[in-house]
């Protein structure tokens, strides 16, 4: 598919109300919410005192733009100084602009863009859930098709991404995607496990597992020695596996690192310079489940123990660091971008 960028159709948010004749489509403007003016903000919790450090006393939740649907995969461009993120249902990928703190349609369609990354070239690369494929953005605009099928069949619906030293890229690949209508269209799975897949800087895609349910979220440690892999649909508890990272990109000591309890369910994660994971948390839908307890972000420290979290009003899929330092975290919710600064930095930033 050639590239399609779209900038003609713009619409403007400015302090996270969406403005009158904004073009948003099938958008909910979550215009009922509004950043504390106490200090510190009650929104970021310390769970444990080693969350403590990490909470800048005077930095408070904001909330960048509203108006959208499901929002995915945000990855930063500090050298356009401007955050991409994905609009699925609404088939688009957004851009915030941190100059004018607006935001505008990037691409339409956008393939139900799910997760993005930026390669050690800089290059943006796209989970296209909805075309069930990975493809990666040149320099000069035009788009490679890195990966759609193994063995001959079609990927499920590529999720989210990681980039190793080499440059390979790894993606999971559940069936989220091609379960409705809603985030791209409804198929039969053409391979019948949920796989987590590497890209070898050649391109060659290469299995790495077969043996998880629902593989979201993916990040690397800050050496790269150790990546963690959320497994969405495993039962009773949602989880977050580590495994030690070979040099020929083969994984080994599988082991539990966050168990989700009380029902909070994990998606997307960063991790920080001192090996915190910053993952998308939020409710399993389990009636019993208490989604403004769940909703925001969960912090846990190399051990796997939760040390904070970062209340929003909204469930939050996805998050990453960004900014001038890479110590602001931009937080993907359900209908929003939040943002808030904190006192570490992004492990592996471009």
């Amino acid at each position: 598919m050639d590239e399609i960028i779209d900038r003609g159709r713009r619409y403007v948010l400015r302090g996270g109300v969406a403005m009158a004749a904004v073009g948003l489509t099938g958008g909910r403007a979550a215009a009922d919410w509004a950043p504390s003016l106490r200090y510190p903000d009650p929104a970021i919790a310390i769970l444990e005192p080693a969350f403590a450090p990490y909470r800048i006393f005077n930095s408070s939740v904001e909330r960048l733009a509203t108006g959208f649907d499901w929002m995915e995969g945000p990855v930063w461009f500090g050298d356009g100084r401007y955050l991409l993120v994905s609009d699925i249902p609404n088939d688009r990928m957004i851009r915030w602009d941190e100059v004018t703190g607006t935001a505008s349609e990037f691409r339409r369609p956008s393939g139900w863009s799910n997760g993005n990354i930026r390669d050690l070239e800089g290059r943006l690369v796209t989970c296209e859930g909805g075309m069930r494929r990975v493809t990666r953005t040149e320099h000069d605009g035009s788009v490679t098709v890195l990966a759609d099928t193994y063995e001959g069949k079609r990927l499920n619906s590529p999720n989210d991404l990681a980039v190793d030293g080499e440059g390979a890229i790894w993606f999971t690949d559940p069936p989220f995607q091609i379960s409705n209508f809603y985030e791209g269209e409804k198929a039969e799975p053409e391979i019948d496990f949920h796989g987590v897949y590497r890209i070898s800087p050649e391109g060659t895609l290469e299995l790495v597992l077969d043996d998880l349910k629902g593989p979201n979220g993916i990040v690397f440690s800050p050496d790269r020695q150790v990546i963690y892999i959320v497994e969405g649909r495993a039962a009773p508890d949602r989880l977050v596996w580590a495994y030690d990272v070979g040099a020929d990109g083969t994984l080994a000591n599988k082991r539990r690192h966050v168990v989700a309890t009380e029902h909070g369910a994990l998606d997307g994660m960063a991790c920080d310079v001192d090996g915190n994971l910053w993952c998308g948390w939020g409710s399993t839908g389990a009636p019993e489940a208490d989604p403004e307890v769940l909703d925001g972000v969960r912090i846990f420290d190399p051990s796997g123990r939760a040390i904070g979290h970062i209340h929003l009003p909204e469930r939050c899929a996805n998050l990453c660091f960004g900014g001038r330092h890479g110590n602001r975290l931009f937080m993907a919710a359900s209908h929003s971008l939040y943002a808030v600064y904190v006192n570490t930095q992004g492990a592996n930033l471009p």
